[in-house]
């Protein structure tokens, strides 16, 4: 797929995610969890059937260390994040204008790893799923994001700054990495082991957690269905 394809949909699906908070004001409902199980799933799916046995291909023991490594690494920025990655929204309602910094350099590193992995010289499908399966989660990440922003009684000239810098943050990850693999020869497939291993702590925490008195969700087992079947179907 060609490089600035991949630039503009990383930047355009997280602006306009963030511009229809600023549009619309959408309430982060239940609705709004199933998308986030259908991207947990899809995620889940696209590292057991294409992302981990791309890896695999050319063997390395150092492959699964930066998988672990990437794992963690995703459990450290939840610190910061307070879990938005996973669809968890935390303000009180007393519009105090304070810009909440550690959700918003967590979130932009995030996508930073996100934009380095698309750049992975092993893709044997040219990263289509992998693109996709980035694109399906950082739209509703982008909305709870500039909800979170907005709550904060921030400026709209801030605010959209802010998405700015947000939507910017994968394009660049993927140019630095790109840099990286053609300037001095880094193994950039180290990027998508990280990748993978972020992916995994996403999609299990979204996957597994549990609904209010542990009840059968019929509609979150649908979906999550559906985007099994759709990472099913790229093979």
């Amino acid at each position: 797929m060609n490089d600035f394809i991949i630039y503009i949909s990383l930047f355009l699906v997280a602006f306009l995610g963030g511009l229809l908070v600023i549009w619309k004001k959408p309430k982060v409902n239940q609705n709004f969890k199933l998308l986030l199980s259908f991207s947990g799933a899809f995620l889940l799916a696209i590292c057991f059937l294409h992302l981990i046995p791309e890896l695999y291909h050319d063997y390395s023991p150092s492959i699964g260390l930066f998988i672990l490594i990437g794992f963690v690494l995703q459990l450290l920025l939840e610190f910061f994040s307070q879990g938005i990655e996973h669809g968890h929204l935390h303000y009180h309602g007393d519009k105090k204008t304070i810009f909440p910094y550690t959700v918003f350099i967590s979130l932009c590193f995030h996508a930073l790893m996100e934009g380095m992995a698309l750049t992975d010289p092993h893709h044997h499908d040219d990263g289509q799923p992998l693109l996709l399966g980035i694109l399906i989660h950082k739209f509703p990440v982008a909305i709870i994001l500039c909800t979170l922003l907005l709550a904060s009684g921030i400026k709209n000239s801030k605010l959209i700054l802010s998405l700015i810098v947000f939507s910017l943050a994968a394009p660049i990850g993927l140019f630095i990495a790109n840099q990286l693999g053609n300037s001095l020869n880094f193994d950039t497939s180290i990027f998508l082991a990280l990748a993978v291993g972020i992916f995994l702590h996403i999609s299990t925490t979204i996957l597994f957690e549990t609904s209010e008195g542990h009840k059968f969700h019929l509609k979150k087992f649908v979906s999550i269905i559906i985007g099994l079947v759709a990472a099913v179907i790229m093979l």
